[in-house]
């Protein structure tokens, strides 16, 4: 999707890892909320609450997704799910361009 239509941009940037990891987060007439994000070169490990769908737009990196013991490439066009009360790690090689969906 090349842009979201009726939303709420919460001005607060989520900012993880020294910033190597950015987002704004959206919100959405129904409530639901999605993070459009930057993240840089770097390893990092996140957690889940919710559901998690990751998109990429752009870059390349590696995903080890919970109960894997392979990691499994992604970038542009490519995405994951990940449960809620979930681990997952990624190894970023280059910038990349994210849009994460909630629930």
């Amino acid at each position: 999707m090349s842009q979201f239509e009726n939303v709420t941009v919460l001005t607060k940037a989520n900012v993880y890892f020294d910033g190597k990891v950015t987002s704004r987060t959206l919100v959405f007439a129904d409530g639901s909320k999605k993070t459009l994000g930057v993240m840089l070169p770097g390893q990092f490990q996140f957690s889940t609450d919710t559901k998690e769908i990751m998109e990429f737009y752009s870059g390349d990196l590696t995903v080890l997704l919970p109960g894997e013991t392979e990691w499994k490439p992604f970038g542009p066009g490519t995405q994951f799910e990940v449960p809620a009360g979930a681990i997952f790690k990624l190894d970023v090689k280059s910038v990349t361009d994210y849009c994460c969906s909630f629930g």
